[in-house]
């Protein structure tokens, strides 16, 4: 049998994952998970803080891979299924959808967010992959819908704990890592879509480009196709729902 992967649980961190980061710099055994109570320097996409208060889910896992930080930034598409796929457990699975590029949705409202990060050089490199979950509280941000697993828990049970839903999430990402080693990006793209949030509706991207989200390309890239018909590649940046 297996040893599980090891979690290091502390009170507060400036962020899991620079800790991860600094661990991996360092040259620390890998893999390895940090799951904080608090964050007091949480951070998201686009380097924007993340609101780290109690209730909810802050981790981050460390990993050692051959393949580049490109190939290695397939793997945020599986982290929102491994979500997906442990919230299940708490939460009516046909309410959660994915969207583009690292978030988890809960109707109309962010439940998740994932924040991949990689580094190294000549054929050793490191990918830490960051979870932020709405478990207990939806907190309060400016301009954006949040939720939280409490608002939709199955009947009347009990909210989880971080450390609850740690362990199974873990190991929903590391199959999900397997299957990408053995299969290549393909299966996770399928699932992913299969799991879309807005898929076919139309999307306005934050540099001003509007169209329909049509497709994911086998680099992660989201299709969007113009009025004109033109289907353009998406690779960076956000992108925001028409209503």
């Amino acid at each position: 049998m297996v040893d599980p992967t090891p979690i290091r649980h502390v009170k507060q961190i400036d962020s899991t994952n620079t800790e991860c980061s600094r661990l991996a710099r360092a040259g620390h055994n890998t893999p390895l998970w940090i799951l904080a109570d608090e964050q007091t320097h949480g951070r998201g996409r686009l380097n924007r803080s993340w609101h780290s208060g109690a209730a909810n889910l802050y981790a981050s896992g460390l990993y050692q891979f051959s393949q580049p930080p490109a190939r290695l930034a397939e793997l945020g598409f599986a982290a929102g299924l491994a979500v997906i796929e442990t919230l299940a457990k708490w939460v009516p699975a046909e309410q959660l959808r994915l969207k583009w590029p690292n978030d988890v949705m809960l109707g109309d409202a962010k439940l998740a967010g994932i924040l991949p990060e990689s580094g190294g050089a000549n054929g050793q490199f490191w990918l830490v992959t960051g979870f932020g979950i709405n478990l207990g509280q939806a907190p309060n941000v400016p301009s954006r819908n949040t939720a939280c697993v409490a608002e939709a828990i199955w009947g009347a049970g009990a909210v989880p704990t971080p450390i609850e839903v740690l362990p199974d999430l873990i190991i929903a990402f590391e199959e999900w890592i397997e299957r990408w080693q053995s299969q290549g990006f393909e299966p996770v793209r399928r699932a992913w879509l299969s799991n879309a949030f807005g898929l076919g509706q139309t999307i306005t991207t934050s540099d001003g480009r509007t169209g329909i989200f049509e497709d994911l390309r086998k680099n992660g890239a989201l299709v969007l196709r113009k009025a004109d018909g033109q289907a353009i590649e998406i690779s960076a940046g956000e992108v925001f729902f028409c209503h």
